[in-house]
């Protein structure tokens, strides 16, 4: 692992007030100055992709294919298609108001930069996932600190070393290190923080933000299900599915985390996904360059104490290596009391949980956490509109497993346990602007308010208040309950 240079905490007084002095001076307001910064985001990504690749690859050997098509690629595309549609997104809005007495008061909302942002990264998807949300600061208008994880130093070093030659430092700045340096960083008051990562390290995140109530977005994690039809077609499930489980090998928060397959089929579907594992590494998984490996020691460890803990019945792969590799693995008739469902299994491990009905699958979806994903595999309107009347989840996904990030005018999001706020290009923007109110009443309107004034009278009183307070109240037809 490469020496992270942690940025001296003693350094992090100057960096917050350097980025509160550029806010106050209204530097990062002026829509060009936010469309050229955005311009250079991408141009960083661009020009140096063959440093982010080697430098990804080098953390936990992420493909380079991978790296491009999720990391590099959406970072310049979404960079340059916010820059396009700053104006559209930043300008005010009218607002159409119905009240006839109101229409001349020029309501508005305004677009307002919520100030200086922090930024706090995963190590999984380390580009994306630290430069996404500061594209929607960028064009929001606000500063931020960005803070890569320490896990992904490489990378982390990288954007260290890189940012500062394409982005105004006097806005901009990213800050390395771990624990004691984001403690530091949480202890200042900022304005918005944008956070990816765990439940866990988001409870403590969200503690030190409510002691100066500042706003969060939590994108977090969970066990994300996979309902399978039986009268699917088992093969393109399973090829979709086992490529969003292999996909980074596992170490992403929409992976599909077990899958509750009708047990008429669950054979026919292990079947399938054995097919579809020779297809995908014909030299066997620990010999391709197409399987990322494990982050570290620390998560190998753990998948493998879920693996020794198991009582599902291994059907494919199993194996691992002296460097942090270890095989997609299926298993099947796994319970749900078992090891592989205790927590979210950020690794190459897919349990098949048997069920009877879809509505035995809906009630184990229920009855646990809500997840950031839902995916099924179905043809059926009736199989797919029960899931969506009778699920929650942040997404929901029919057919395909993780496309929902490839969609620009989608926001992604999490629910309850795995996060809230929302993301990818609008709704990152969204994110970190204020929406500032505004009316101006005509002076010439004050013989309308006379009545508002003291000394209240009964007339008045019911002048002002009776329209509102008396009307009309129309039947609910056909709605039972009580009142």
């Amino acid at each position: 692992m490469t020496e992270l240079q942690h940025t001296p905490i003693g350094d992090l007084p100057a960096i917050y007030e350097t980025l509160q002095s550029t806010f106050r001076k209204g530097i990062s307001r002026p829509l060009a100055w936010r469309r050229h910064q955005l311009h250079q985001l991408a141009r960083m990504a661009q020009e140096n992709k063959d440093k982010f690749v080697a430098a990804i690859y080098a953390d936990f050997r992420k493909p380079e294919m991978e790296i491009q098509i999720g990391e590099v690629g959406p970072i310049v595309e979404r960079s340059i298609k916010s820059a396009e549609l700053l104006e559209e997104w930043a300008k005010p809005e009218a607002v159409d108001v119905k009240a006839a007495w109101q229409q001349s008061w020029g309501s508005t909302l305004y677009k307002t930069p919520k100030g200086v942002v922090l930024i706090i990264a995963p190590w999984n998807y380390p580009m994306i996932l630290s430069l996404q949300p500061l594209i929607g600061a960028i064009a929001a208008g606000c500063t931020a600190v960005v803070k890569p994880s320490e896990l992904s130093p490489h990378y982390s070093q990288t954007l260290a070393e890189l940012l500062p030659k394409y982005l105004d430092t006097s806005a901009f700045r990213v800050v390395n290190g771990g624990v004691e340096e984001t403690t530091a960083l949480l202890e200042m008051k900022w304005d918005h923080i944008f956070y990816t990562g765990n439940g866990r390290v988001a409870r403590i995140i969200a503690a030190a933000a409510a002691k100066h109530l500042t706003p969060l977005t939590l994108e977090l994690g969970g066990k994300c299900p996979v309902v399978l039809d039986a009268n699917t077609d088992l093969r393109i499930a399973a090829k979709r599915i086992f490529w969003g489980k292999c996909t980074n090998a596992g170490q992403i928060c929409v992976c599909p985390d077990y899958v509750l397959v009708p047990r008429s089929v669950q054979d026919a579907f292990v079947e399938a996904l054995s097919e579809v594992y020779k297809e995908f590494y014909p030299e066997g998984a620990l010999n391709s360059e197409s399987l990322s490996r494990i982050v570290n020691q620390m998560h190998y460890d753990r998948l493998q104490d879920l693996l020794a803990r198991t009582k599902g019945e291994i059907v494919l792969g199993g194996k691992s290596d002296g460097h942090r590799g270890i095989e997609p693995t299926v298993f099947k008739n796994v319970q749900e009391d078992d090891s592989l469902l205790e927590g979210e299994i950020f690794g190459p491990f897919l349990p098949l949980v048997p069920v009877d009905s879809l509505e035995e699958a809906i009630d184990f979806i229920n009855a646990r956490p809500h997840p950031l994903v839902l995916y099924a595999f179905t043809e059926d309107p009736k199989f797919k509109q029960a899931l969506i009347d009778q699920t929650r989840s942040g997404n929901i996904i029919f057919n395909d497993t993780f496309q929902q990030l490839a969609v620009n005018e989608l926001p992604f999001s999490g629910m309850g346990e795995s996060g809230y706020g929302y993301q990818i290009m609008n709704y990152s923007f969204d994110g970190f602007i204020h929406l500032r109110s505004s009316v101006h009443v005509p002076l010439e309107a004050e013989p309308f308010f006379a009545g508002r004034y003291p000394p209240y009278t009964a007339e008045n009183v019911n002048l002002l208040a009776g329209p509102a307070v008396n009307m009309e109240i129309p039947p609910s037809a056909g709605v039972n309950g009580n009142a």
